[in-house]
């Protein structure tokens, strides 16, 4: 069965409260996740305590420019790789680089605020959703969610990941945010992961990212892959991309994963210079949801969004291949009380 085909179903699965609908054969799931647990073993030892908090005001000095600039408010959502675990310092988290990033593309301050939890799976999202949208003065502009991780490797049926994922984007959307979903990284790139788990983790990474697309986009967010841009880098240059616990990214890798998330997050406020219609050369074009989901996954810093309401074979949706750019990241100040 295609990519497409098993993400639609699981798509639908979630949709309409099925559970049963699986990645894999339930065999091989348990050789996965027995031998996803050996290799856990084998990482995670360098890094310790919580990540660095990131939340406060970035670009403050173009709120100098004009008393009148409102900030842009922007909220992270996700487990480890959107808190930003294994860096030390605040300006190298995710959230960080993408409230600079966004900060510098709208020439306004933006404030930040990061309820991401290492370790959560995305039936957390529903207790982040509702931290996020408790200030009723307090309102995201734009919210970026990154999860999947924990979900393959804790055995949570896509079905039901896909469930909570798509309850999420559909509180924030309701709530006004824009919302933009960096979906499940490639599994398969993690340095002690052997084959044949490396083959699986990638196989079952990619299906849940794809299903991940349609529920996203169906709910009126906006979905980036991550697996296959970070992948074949990961797995170039391990000692540069991974941290010190061998599995979460080091600074550089948190740098590649923003700035292909960087582009969608700008494009979703309308700020993004490109042009929103396709550019053929760049191989973009409107597609079924399923199959641009299934492309996306298949090639890291690719974006789907919605772009029709309905065609012959179900939603359609536009996938788009931004160009990326490094934006400097200074420090932010404390967020006002």
């Amino acid at each position: 069965m295609s990519r497409a085909r098993v993400a639609r179903r699981i798509a639908a699965g979630a949709a309409y409260g099925g559970g049963g609908i699986g990645l894999l054969g339930a065999a091989t799931v348990g050789v996965v996740l027995a031998e996803v647990q050996l290799a856990k073993r084998s990482v995670g030892g360098g890094a310790h305590g919580d990540p660095p908090r990131a939340d406060g005001r970035y670009g403050r000095a173009f709120a100098d420019r004009s008393a009148s600039c409102e900030p842009v408010r922007f909220a992270m959502l996700g487990d480890s790789t959107a808190a930003g675990q294994g860096v030390h310092r605040a300006r190298q988290t995710p959230a960080a680089l993408l409230a600079s990033g966004l900060a510098a593309v709208a020439e306004r301050p933006v404030d930040l605020r990061n309820v991401a939890l290492p370790g959560a799976q995305s039936d957390d999202l529903d207790r982040q959703v509702t931290l996020i949208l408790s200030d009723p003065s307090w309102v995201p502009d734009v919210c970026v969610v990154m999860i999947g991780a924990n979900d393959v490797t804790h055995r949570m049926p896509p079905t039901r990941s896909v469930r909570h994922l798509s309850a999420a984007v559909r509180r924030l959307r309701t709530a006004g945010a824009e919302v933009v979903v960096g979906t499940c990284p490639d599994l398969g790139t993690v340095e002690n992961v052997y084959q044949p788990l490396r083959w699986l983790a990638r196989r079952v990474s990619r299906q849940l990212a794809a299903a991940q697309t349609i529920g996203a986009v169906e709910q009126g967010g906006r979905t980036v892959s991550l697996g296959d841009l970070l992948g074949p880098e990961f797995y170039a240059n391990p000692r540069e991309l991974f941290g010190p616990d061998n599995y979460h990214p080091s600074a550089e890798g948190y740098a590649t994963a923003a700035m292909a998330v960087l582009p969608t997050l700008c494009a979703a406020l309308g700020l993004w210079p490109e042009e929103e219609r396709p550019d053929v050369s760049r191989r973009e074009g409107f597609l079924p949801v399923a199959r641009a989901a299934a492309q996306a996954a298949s090639e890291g810093g690719t974006e789907v969004t919605a772009a029709m309401p309905a065609g012959p074979r179900g939603p359609w949706a536009l996938l788009k291949r931004r160009r990326r750019r490094r934006i400097q990241t200074p420090e932010a100040s404390p967020l006002p009380h």
